[in-house]
């Protein structure tokens, strides 16, 4: 069996922009070289075991994650999208659209929004998470590098520690959104 060394290559490179500490300094925490860092993190090299739990605990991370194949960074589900859950004895269905990790905070806001000037958001803290259903008219939603265009019932989810862009499109667009810090 073959390590999935990209994998741990991308993971790497995640998990050391996430903490905001150099290749360096989370060399020097694991005990290895800078070099071999930087070849994990191109994606070159067989590690050991040992070797990526010294990076894992200078991480502060579970080992699992270096396991964990990146997701993208944005999530669209349009309206009708997901798996549907139906009741049997009322008319009502349910579609899970995201879970929060435990421990976070979730605030919940109604947005209401009318076309003209974007409204570019500044990263919020880091690991924070927003959560954006459309319930009326359409919007440009997203990292401001690449906003999604949704319409009413259309979901869509983002890193909030990054720029992000909400614009409505039409006259009088709703939106109800989730923000999470953790």
């Amino acid at each position: 069996m073959t390590q999935p060394i990209s994998v741990i290559a991308k993971s790497l490179v995640r998990e050391r922009l996430r903490t905001g500490l150099s290749l360096a300094e989370i060399a020097r925490r694991a005990g290895i070289a800078k070099s071999t860092l930087s070849q994990l993190e191109s994606g070159n090299g067989n590690p050991s075991l040992e070797t990526l739990w010294s990076l894992c605990v200078a991480l502060g991370i579970p080992f699992a994650r270096l396991l964990e194949p990146q997701q993208p960074a944005t999530q669209v589900i349009r309206r009708g999208e997901g798996t549907k859950v139906i009741a049997e004895q009322a008319n009502f269905e349910a579609i899970l659209l995201a879970t929060c990790p435990p421990g976070a905070r979730r605030d919940i806001y109604m947005l209401m929004a009318q076309p003209g000037a974007d409204r570019i958001s500044h990263p919020h803290t880091p690991g924070s998470v927003e959560h954006i259903i459309v319930t009326q008219g359409r919007a440009l939603v997203g990292l401001t590098d690449a906003p999604e265009e949704l319409g009413e019932g259309d979901y869509i989810c983002y890193p909030a520690d990054r720029p992000h862009i909400f614009k409505a499109l039409e006259r009088d667009t709703c939106a109800l959104m989730v923000a999470e810090q953790n």
